[in-house]
């Protein structure tokens, strides 16, 4: 019969194989920057109540900012892993000498609004009239509008019309006011002008066309160290299946926004639809290799317009802005 202490270590050795493969499968934890109330924090809300980052084998450390700059300075001190930004920073980060990289998340874009009873009916009206831009005048939107008004209409919208520059919150109230002819906002407050009664002059999406560019082209992304990435192959790939998943399911759901409506901060049925559909039109289509090669055409018409203030002293879209995997 064994001894008393020949069970308690047999017992202990037999724990000890137990816990050993845990701990070295121990789920790779990734530090993420977000914004509250942001359409990252939707989808992040989705894998955390469906479980999709258990599933995929990954820990999610999900941390709040007031706004983008704050998650960038976070980004860049270390504090976080992933972050969502646009591939415009990406590239002209990259171009400074960071190695940055970028993996889609997102082609919406804003749209311009108008009061429901504008006489305006296309861009060349707005001349001389008084245009709200969210952001500021580097704001990709506005670049781009720019562009199409220049080789469409031939016009320079900077030139002949009043542009004013703020947030967008703001300007929803301005153009409620009656203060502003229009609007170029951010597709969220686009999707609540809209469900309130204003109506769509022209999406980005359609100036994006417009320039002979596929209009599916995702701008908005999540964005890493690319050395990072490499060391955290399994992590990545984890953390962009458990998105997957998210974003598939609110594609698919009409009763999953019912349950994320009050973290979208949407007012009532109209607007939560309003929000539903544009979120669900801006999921990226277009394959990886279809979605560099918009991304580096968009990139010269944006160098065109915006110069050096925009994309700094690059003339093309740095090499390694798009992640690959197997291959960054």
């Amino acid at each position: 019969m064994p001894s008393r202490r020949a069970v308690v270590k047999a017992g202990v050795a037999g724990a000890l194989g137990v816990i050993a493969p845990r701990l070295a499968r121990a789920a790779p934890k990734i530090r993420i920057g977000v914004l509250r109330f942001g359409s990252f924090s939707w989808a992040l809300d989705v894998v955390r109540r469906h479980g999709f980052d258990t599933e995929a084998g990954v820990a999610l450390d999900i941390r709040q900012y007031a706004g983008s700059p704050a998650a960038q300075v976070a980004l860049q001190a270390g504090e976080v892993d992933i972050i969502l930004q646009d591939w415009l920073w990406v590239a002209r980060q990259r171009t400074g000498g960071a190695d940055w990289s970028f993996v889609p998340f997102s082609s919406a874009l804003g749209a311009v609004i108008l009061p429901a009873g504008s006489p305006v009916q296309a861009l060349a009206d707005l001349s001389g009239r008084r245009l709200g831009v969210a952001g500021s005048a580097l704001d990709k939107s506005w670049i781009i509008l720019r562009a199409y008004a220049e080789r469409h209409d031939h016009l320079d919208l900077a030139r002949r019309l009043e542009p004013s520059f703020g947030a967008p919150a703001l300007l929803a109230e301005e153009l409620r006011r009656g203060r502003l002819d229009a609007a170029l906002t951010f597709w969220p407050f686009a999707a609540r002008a809209e469900a309130s009664g204003m109506r769509t002059l022209m999406t980005m999406k359609t100036a994006v066309a417009g320039l002979g560019i596929a209009p599916d082209v995702p701008f908005v992304g999540y964005v890493f160290r690319a050395p990072w990435a490499r060391a955290e192959r399994q992590g990545l790939a984890g953390f962009l299946a458990c998105m997957s998943k998210a974003q598939d399911l609110l594609a698919s759901s009409d009763a999953e926004w019912e349950t994320l409506a009050p973290l979208a901060q949407a007012a009532n049925a109209a607007e939560l639809a309003h929000l539903r559909d544009a979120y669900r039109a801006g999921i990226p289509r277009l394959s990886p290799e279809a979605t560099a090669a918009a991304a580096a055409t968009l990139f010269a018409v944006l160098a065109e317009t915006g110069g050096p203030a925009l994309v700094g002293e690059a003339k093309t879209l740095a090499p390694g802005t798009f992640w690959q995997t197997g291959l960054s």
